[in-house]
């Protein structure tokens, strides 16, 4: 019974990164704001132009900013449903290391997060930050803020046959306002994510609650 709560819980969240069709075209997801200084991330909620740091009139490092935002919010959608599977108990068969001393199904016995990462070899964790380093150096490079046939905040040229060239696929959407909205969806749900994974991190650290992402939805 707690793993059909929490996948309905994977499938509401998953429905929640899905774009949706909006009928009407005044949602401020549907348009340009003159007051970003690329028209993108104005909330069309109550928090509206949040910005109490006046990052927005810092135009010469606004392409950085945003790029490194829709940068984490995707790793952050991908790590929030990754910590949803692992509530599940669902793990890759086999070991992590050639001798078979470290199965999968083991990695998570002392908790989930920080607590499963010390059980993690050594080795294991220099393939993560190689796997990271090419990533950020050659596929997909922080120092590239702009990219892909459009050239947009957060696209990239990519690093064929691995990676394609677009945003980040290589099909477009052409329609400017259509565009936008989807710009802008990515950018909020990445947003909520990135607040989700620092909830669940948390989590994972406490004794009281063993150490799981989202207790206490598995543990009712």
């Amino acid at each position: 019974m707690n793993k059909l709560i929490t996948l309905a819980t994977i499938i509401g969240s998953a429905s929640a990164f899905a774009p949706v069709n909006v009928q009407t075209s005044s949602s401020a997801l549907h348009m340009s704001d003159a007051r970003s200084p690329d028209g993108l991330g104005v909330d069309p909620g109550p928090l509206d132009l949040w910005d109490p740091l006046g990052f927005v009139d810092d135009v010469d490092s606004f392409a950085r900013r945003r790029a490194v935002e829709i940068k984490h919010g995707r790793i952050s959608m991908m790590a929030f449903l990754g910590m949803a599977i692992q509530e599940l108990g669902w793990t890759f068969p086999g070991s992590l290391d050639l001798a078979g001393n470290v199965p999968f199904n083991e990695v998570l016995k002392d908790g989930m997060g920080f607590p499963a990462l010390a059980n993690v070899p050594g080795f294991g964790l220099c393939q993560i930050i190689l796997f990271a380093g090419l990533a950020e150096g050659v596929a997909m490079p922080s120092s590239e803020y702009t990219g892909g046939p459009q050239d947009l905040p957060g696209g990239f040229d990519g690093a064929m046959p691995f990676i394609p060239g677009g945003y980040p696929f290589a099909t477009q959407i052409e329609d400017p306002e259509e565009r936008d909205r989807k710009l802008n969806i990515e950018i909020q749900n990445g947003r909520a994510a990135m607040l989700g994974v620092t909830g669940a991190m948390i989590h994972s650290c406490l004794d009281s609650t063993d150490h799981h992402f989202f207790y206490p939805i598995t543990h009712n």
